[in-house]
């Protein structure tokens, strides 16, 4: 159960009403999963509104002190309302639109990032479940060496995590799988392809499985012939950054120390220029929350609860690429 109460994101949102749209926010408040409705915060009361599909679900399943009712309500109660906050980044221009025609007495002030705030600290019990999550996901990485076969294509492999996923409780994987064979490594975001494994290949594989709506994210190199000498000092390299950054993870600790600390240390290597992305994010219910953990992003300290990636990488076009990622439990 999640303690959150209406006051916090009121204050947070300085306003006296509240009007929430996005699912996974809608999921985080109210402990429902639903693919429609609204929460709306005001008062000391928070109210589930969802359709005649979700209803009795809802009724029985919601988070205590959270009140149901069916979405036919909504616009009698929103017209009570002289101004309402809502979620810039959820409300298209369309369904702005036909609010401003349905509830002509309220004014709706859009803000940013107020229940993502939130959610960048997680709770024991979210913890809990992050934990399961990130242990199915171990689990999936210690059984590729066995299925990696001559001949096993990067779709195949793909659909295996998959099944391992659901087999060992997950209830689907976070994310679209990466399993990259060979020079398709050295593209960081390469989608799964009918290329057939072959010994010599570098086998880059990104995966996470998601229980209970939380998410694991996790990526390793398998080597399937002693690898090069280059490979070898990639691999070192990005070990050590990695390693490196997370020694630096400490409630107070920003962003930007943590990438600097990973790309000093590719930098001794010569490596810093072949790093392209970001070296983390935060995790939770969705795969990409909270913090991104980059110099380039708005420097921000990190919080006691949050979970975050450290995930550095070096890429060779037309060769190969190794990127190696963990969570992190901020303390």
């Amino acid at each position: 159960m999640r303690p959150m109460t209406s006051a916090p994101i009121l204050l947070t949102a300085k306003t006296t009403a509240f009007l929430v749209t996005n699912l996974t926010n809608i999921r985080y408040l109210t402990g429902i999963s639903t693919s429609y409705g609204f929460v709306l915060v005001r008062g000391r009361q928070m109210t589930l509104f969802v359709d005649d599909r979700y209803i009795e679900m809802a009724t029985a399943k919601v988070y205590k002190n959270i009140r149901v009712r069916n979405v036919r309500a909504l616009p009698k109660v929103m017209n009570t309302l002289k101004e309402c906050c809502c979620e810039a980044e959820e409300v298209t221009l369309a369904q702005m639109a036909i609010w401003k025609r349905k509830y002509k007495n309220t004014k709706f002030v859009q803000t940013s990032g107020v229940i993502e705030e939130f959610r960048r600290q997680k709770s024991p019990d979210e913890v809990r479940k992050f934990l399961k999550a990130q242990s199915i996901t171990h689990e999936i990485m210690r059984r590729i060496p066995k299925v990696l076969k001559e001949g096993i294509t990067e779709l195949e492999l793909a659909e295996k995590l998959r099944s391992w996923a659901l087999k060992l409780g997950a209830e689907s994987l976070s994310f679209e799988p990466i399993v990259a064979f060979g020079s398709h490594s050295s593209s960081p975001h390469h989608s799964p392809t009918s290329r057939a494994l072959k010994i010599g290949h570098i086998v880059q594989i990104d995966v996470g499985a998601r229980y209970s709506g939380y998410c694991a994210d996790q990526s390793e190199v398998f080597f399937t012939k002693e690898p090069t000498l280059k490979q070898l000092k990639a691999y070192e390299a990005v070990l050590r950054a990695k390693d490196a950054a997370i020694a630096c993870v400490e409630a107070g600790a920003t962003n930007h120390d943590l990438d600097r600390a990973a790309t000093d240390v590719l930098a001794e290597y010569g490596m810093a220029e072949a790093f392209t992305h970001a070296l983390g994010h935060g995790v939770g219910l969705d795969i990409h929350e909270g913090v991104s953990i980059s110099s380039h992003s708005k420097k921000t300290e990190l919080l006691s609860g949050e979970i975050i990636t450290i995930e550095p990488g070096v890429y060779f076009p037309g060769s190969f690429g190794i990127r190696l990622e963990e969570e992190v439990i901020v303390r």
